[in-house]
């Protein structure tokens, strides 16, 4: 195996670190190119979500049911994710990218056109399927040619990324709905996808040669996951970031018509509270990376952070179903974004705890934890439209369902008071 930081004859970097102003100009360039395969899902989530309740009359189609093409996009990514990640380590990270990037494209074109809720559900699933190529093979890039504290900076600049995208993805999801219908949300989603393809192929070089790469393909990385699952505190974290993930996801699918249908707001002023939601997870999860982490113990502020999600959840249940009398979008906006802003440190917390445990098996670990809240979440997103879309109160039963769980897992199965006598 290359030691760290050496180099192949045509300059490529093959091992940890870049050094000196070329490979540092090859780093900007490289934390654009992954930073966009970062953002994709983001943008093909939530680009889309101004456009839900127009998407139920266009199709005819219930609530519960376009809700569906939110599930079996995030489905896919889940799914995606366990079977590219061990493809990438077989057959090294272009290939897989490049074939899941031009799938992308062309199951975006689809939904484009899509005559019926069933197709788009069918080609939305596909999409995130082909999506996950991007999201796991970024890490695994990142893990070639970085290590250390330049490749924790560098996960930190990507999470800038994919944090901003959600508050970008409406905002273009709701201007786009000025001047076409929702089709045209999945048009420009193609153009881009397309774009990000032709600047993968011709700037992102081969980072895993074939000396390091993996022969026990998808057989080996489960049995590798089974171990991990076993591992009764790496579960704890991982149920715990499932749930949380789910409490958000919920709020993701439902808020389109909670804000636009029950409180009357336009797609333009949904994307800009959308956009300030995410601001507030952005921002929280910065100060946790700045200031919180090394000086406060995670589990604490792991602690802090799911017992906001569910006491911000319980207040939301209580504004939606009656119990203050009849609330406007005001209160329920300020409780969903510190529901949002606590998502900023509960998350992030959940993932390095789990992954601290597993030094030996991080892509793998890394592959469960994201499957395992993308699955969760796609649970979660039917479940808010089950009443139909002219009450609130099942989104707030979901994220209060979702967060008690979510605190239950880290209490129950971390047990972070003995993780602190050990410290002590």
């Amino acid at each position: 195996m290359p030691e760290s930081g050496q180099r192949t004859t045509e300059g490529h970097i093959t091992g940890a670190v870049p050094a000196a102003p070329a490979a540092r100009r090859a780093g900007l360039l490289l934390v654009l190119v992954l930073g966009g395969l970062t953002a994709l899902p983001p943008l093909s989530m939530d680009m889309y979500l101004p456009a839900l309740p127009e998407v139920t009359g266009a199709l005819r189609a219930p609530a519960a049911t376009v809700q569906l093409t939110l599930t079996a996009c995030l489905a896919g990514m889940a799914l995606g994710q366990l079977v590219v990640g061990p493809m990438s380590d077989k057959w090294g990270r272009r290939r897989p990218l490049l074939a899941g990037m031009v799938v992308y494209v062309l199951a975006t074109a689809v939904c484009a056109f899509a005559p019926t809720a069933e197709l788009l559900i069918g080609f939305r699933l596909l999409q995130g399927l082909a999506g996950a190529a991007g999201i796991v093979i970024a890490r695994a890039v990142v893990r070639d040619l970085y290590d250390g504290v330049e490749m924790a900076r560098f996960f930190s600049t990507l999470m800038l990324v994919s944090g901003a995208a959600p508050i970008v993805a409406p905002l273009i999801g709701g201007q786009i709905l000025r001047i076409t219908d929702w089709r045209g949300v999945f048009h420009v989603l193609a153009v881009i996808g397309l774009l990000l393809t032709v600047v993968v192929w011709r700037s992102l070089e081969e980072t895993l040669p074939p000396g390091r790469r993996q022969q026990g393909g998808v057989g080996a990385a489960l049995r590798t996951m089974r171990g991990l699952v076993a591992d009764r505190v790496f579960a704890g974290y991982m149920l715990a970031g499932g749930f949380g993930f789910a409490t958000l996801f919920a709020y993701i699918s439902a808020s389109p018509f909670v804000v636009q249908e029950i409180y009357g707001a336009s797609p333009q002023t949904f994307s800009l509270l959308f956009g300030l939601n995410s601001v507030g997870l952005v921002v929280l999860g910065q100060i946790n990376g700045k200031l919180l982490v090394g000086r406060v113990s995670l589990d604490k502020v792991l602690a802090w952070g799911l017992g906001t999600i569910l006491l911000s959840s319980l207040a939301l249940l209580l504004m939606t179903s009656g119990v203050f009398g009849e609330v406007g979008l005001f209160p329920i906006a300020a409780g969903l974004f510190v529901l949002m802003s606590a998502m900023g440190v509960a998350l992030p917390n959940t993932n390095a705890l789990a992954l601290m445990r597993t030094p030996h098996a991080a892509g793998s670990a890394s592959a469960l934890l994201g499957t395992t809240s993308f699955l969760v979440g796609a649970v979660a997103s039917p479940l808010v439209g089950i009443a139909g879309e002219h009450t609130a109160v099942p989104m707030a039963v979901v994220q209060v369902a979702c967060g008690t769980l979510a605190l239950v897992c880290f209490l129950g199965l971390c047990r972070p008071w003995r993780t602190s006598r050990a410290e002590g």
